[in-house]
């Protein structure tokens, strides 16, 4: 059925559907309109609100919705629904405000349970669907590894909700992205980060490699992450690798942590996307870029069980968009990315936002950007 009415989700082995006739421009960003914070744990309705890794946008309403990572930490999974002032006719952005808290509720009616539950959710990213006015998230999951020796599995998911946070289903997934207690599948936190809606697919992306699929980015080398297109209709159309960039710079000390992945992805089709490349860098700090990739000509590699040993394959084409190292102001955790309202100049807006970790060091900021191309 389709997704309006529910998931039923059938794996196939077919290439994504043709595209609409007519070539669109590229994306190019135009200009800055500007950034906005929310206070660090600023109080909404009984909520600490932080940890917003998802933002999406009704078109109709000009209503925007903002989902939470937290995990019982402060509160229950949940998602905002709030404005952006951005002004019709100079692009200004002016202004954030929350004006609603949804819980996010399971099959039963419950909230899910808490970090190092079974059954936990990790929301990473949330869409609005305008043909059916339902709202899809992806979960992350959870599973153990070393230095989480004892947390329980909680599969990752691609989910369909009502506007009162009540489930409606999820997709079926591939076995290659099911979350194991071995080096089998999407490693730890490196699962569902991005998420796309057309009228004909459902698009999501994990942030890295699985660990078959070979090791984490380096400053030598990159690493394939996997991107998993469903119809709307049921059948699982392919999945893709999108090839993640070499971290931008090493560790301060060499010895330091780092990791890098997509962080978001956003249409501009059925078959073109924008997606957003985010690394951390101890001593360094956050690095982002924008990206448009293109699925026509690459390899399906559905029912490769390795993409480091499996042979040649074709990856997605990659074109630099815009490094966000050229804003004026510092790029934090960038994790979510939506499309805002058309200006008086034709242009569309491009929103960013970070994930601040519910850390008193990070903020919860958004970025507005003016761009041509757009859908």
């Amino acid at each position: 059925m389709a997704i309006a009415v529910a998931f039923a989700m059938v794996a196939a082995n077919v290439a994504p559907p043709a595209a609409a006739a007519g070539r669109r421009d590229p994306v190019r960003i135009t200009r800055f309109l500007g950034e906005q914070r929310l206070p660090h744990l600023t109080r909404f309705d009984g909520t600490a609100v932080g940890g917003l890794s998802g933002i999406d946008r009704d078109p109709a309403t000009d209503t925007w919705y903002f989902i939470s990572d937290d995990r019982w930490r402060y509160n229950p999974a949940r998602f905002y629904t709030g404005r952006l002032d951005i002004d019709p006719v100079s692009g200004a952005f002016t202004g954030v405000r929350l004006t609603g808290v949804t819980t996010l509720t399971r099959a039963d009616g419950t909230p899910y349970p808490g970090y190092g539950k079974p059954g936990s959710a990790d929301p990473e990213t949330i869409r609005f669907d305008r043909r059916s006015g339902r709202l899809l998230w992806g979960d992350e999951g959870d599973r153990p590894d070393d230095r989480n020796p004892a947390v329980p599995i909680s599969p990752s998911a691609v989910r369909a909700m009502d506007p009162q946070g009540r489930h409606l289903g999820e997709l079926r997934l591939p076995r290659n992205l099911r979350l194991t207690d071995g080096e089998r599948g999407p490693r730890r936190n490196f699962g569902f980060e991005g998420l796309a809606v057309t009228a004909r697919t459902i698009t999501a992306v994990t942030e890295g490699p699985r660990h078959e699929d070979g090791p984490l980015p380096t400053v030598g080398r990159g690493a394939p992450a996997r991107l998993t297109v469903w119809s709307r209709q049921g059948p699982l159309l392919g999945q893709f690798v999108y090839p993640l960039d070499p971290l931008p710079a090493a560790p301060v000390p060499p010895d330091g942590e780092a990791d890098s992945g997509v962080s978001e992805i956003l249409p501009l089709g059925d078959y073109r996307y924008l997606a957003l490349e985010r690394a951390w860098i101890e001593g360094v700090n956050y690095r982002v870029r924008l990206y448009e990739i293109d699925l026509r000509g690459a390899t399906n590699v559905l029912h490769r069980r390795s993409l480091e040993h499996g042979g040649p394959y074709l990856a997605v084409a990659k074109r630099l968009v815009h490094d966000l190292s050229s804003v004026s102001t510092p790029e934090q955790n960038l994790e979510s990315m939506a499309w805002g309202p058309r200006l008086a100049s034709g242009e569309c807006t491009l929103v960013l936002g970070s994930d601040d970790n519910f850390n008193q060091h990070e903020v919860t900021q958004f970025l507005a950007f003016g761009a041509t191309g757009c859908p």
